[in-house]
């Protein structure tokens, strides 16, 4: 079953097409993240989904229910937060979680207590007090302590100490047991680390959507030495990316890696290989290698 789904998508903001097309599905029970370069459209999807910004053309759905109609009752399902998060600032902390509770049928006030504790919330003071990792964790206890079924962040760990990134991510880990979660972030190394499903979006274009561990399977960087100087063909196959050959030695990204089949291939372009290495990639260096192939020399 789809959590989010969106259907040649458009958001065009004048002559820039933020948003270009966008086929996008999200499963029900994934950590999903999107990532991309800044104004890639990951913001603008975000407030699409969330009945903030309407689309140019296409379709997008929430839980079954077209954006567009995602408003009162339908947010009692979803636990949104974004990066500049607005809270009341004349309002101490619980006072502001007490004001919330009326809205949403499901509200637990157990689990909200466990994320007081959780985030040393203090209580008593008044929120425009509050550092901003502190008013991340306020906003975040507002956002899972009706247990939603879905909870979408926008940029949750911008700007935070290691320290609250930490603290944040093992909170949504243990919401993830019953719950989709949706989030953009720039902080790739923080995403790896306990995302199951991850989407590149650039230019508001989709590079891939895939399972986390499908994606750390195909890629690798490549090393080949050989004895001497080689001639490179003029036809290389799609799946090599950032082909350089200095001296000796050749260096590619693999992005559909295949251990026999990658030998096979060198062995038909190149001839004998002195050595081989091919090296598993972080979240980073894939992303890394796919915004540097998606460019166009100049």
């Amino acid at each position: 079953m789809l959590c989010i789904q969106t259907q040649a998508l458009t958001k065009r903001f004048g002559r820039v097409h933020a948003l270009d097309g966008l086929d996008f599905s999200v499963p029900q029970g994934a950590i999903q993240a999107l990532v991309g370069p800044n104004g890639a459209g990951k913001t603008t999807l975000i407030k699409i989904l969330m009945n903030i910004f309407r689309a140019s053309t296409g379709t997008a759905s929430v839980l079954g229910v077209d954006s567009r109609k995602i408003s009162g009752k339908a947010f009692s399902s979803i636990g949104y937060v974004s990066e500049n998060q607005h809270l009341p600032p004349w309002m101490r902390v619980g006072a502001f979680l007490e004001y919330l509770r009326p809205f949403y049928p499901t509200w637990d006030m157990q689990l909200e207590a466990q994320l007081v504790q959780k985030f040393d919330l203090p209580l008593d003071r008044k929120l425009k007090h509050l550092s901003r990792g502190m008013r991340m964790k306020a906003a975040l206890a507002s956002a899972l302590a009706f247990r939603p079924k879905l909870i979408v962040l926008d940029e949750p760990f911008s700007g935070l100490d290691p320290m609250v990134r930490d603290e944040l991510g093992s909170a949504l880990l243990e919401r993830a047991k019953e719950a989709t979660i949706f989030l953009s972030s720039h902080d790739l190394a923080e995403v790896e680390g306990f995302a199951t499903h991850v989407a590149f979006l650039d230019s508001g274009r989709l590079r891939l959507a895939e399972e986390m561990s499908s994606l750390s399977a195909r890629f690798r960087e490549v090393e080949l030495a050989f004895d001497a100087p080689v001639a490179v063909p003029a036809t290389l196959p799609a799946n090599w990316l950032q082909f350089s050959a200095s001296d000796s030695t050749i260096r590619f990204v693999d992005d559909a890696f295949n251990e026999e089949t990658l030998r096979a291939e060198i062995s038909g372009h190149f001839g004998p290989v002195r050595s081989a290495t091919f090296t598993p990639m972080t979240l980073r260096t894939i992303f890394l290698a796919l915004a540097k192939s998606s460019r166009k020399p100049s």
